[in-house]
């Protein structure tokens, strides 16, 4: 026990989010938004293929759709920063591969909605941040795996399902979540 102990392993990761918010009535043509993700991680043994790996990352979540109004084609962006942390329990298939799973813990930092006329490329409108409109605590599940090339650089995949919803005050019935697929690489030291 106390050689794992002393195995424990830090590390800096980045990478995309392709993120969505489940689906809001009215909003036919939500799609998806890219983000990016980074941040630090520690990752810790506590049986023979078995690890811990809790991070503390800042994350964009978010969504966007397309509207046409009187001929004009405009699309709207919502923006939600977080500093989240994930708590990955992590199984050690082979030396270089792992699947994992865990919660993820998020706190909003900011919210801020961007308008933008797709024929003109203009910028219309970047709202004010409006974080205090909206929950500030974000809970979800991470599901994922990765694969280490060498002993320190590896490529990640990780899909979070939100399970709060993002507004302090909606009607009883409804509820809008944060949902994200990341993919990245990571440098343990």
């Amino acid at each position: 026990m106390s050689s794992l102990t002393f195995a424990q392993q830090f590390g800096i990761k980045a990478g995309m989010n392709v993120s969505s918010l489940s689906s809001e009535e009215g909003l036919e043509n939500q799609k998806s938004k890219i983000g990016f993700n980074a941040g630090l991680f520690m990752n810790a043994p506590i049986a023979a293929n078995f690890s811990i790996q809790p991070e503390l990352i800042y994350t964009q979540y978010g969504d966007k759709y397309n509207a046409n109004v009187l001929g004009n084609n405009y699309s709207f962006t919502r923006n939600l920063d977080y500093i989240a942390l994930p708590v990955m329990f992590q199984y050690n298939a082979t030396p270089s591969f792992y699947l994992e799973a865990g919660p993820e813990f998020g706190l909003l930092v900011s919210a801020k909605n961007k308008l933008t006329n797709q024929d003109t490329n203009n910028v219309i409108d970047e709202s004010r941040n409006y974080k205090d409109d909206l929950n500030s605590f974000n809970f979800g599940l991470g599901l994922g795996a990765g694969y280490y090339f060498t002993p320190n650089i590896g490529l990640t995949a990780r899909y979070v399902a939100g399970f709060t919803d993002i507004a302090k005050d909606r009607p009883t019935g409804s509820s809008v979540k944060n949902n994200a697929f990341q993919v990245g690489l990571a440098y343990k030291f």
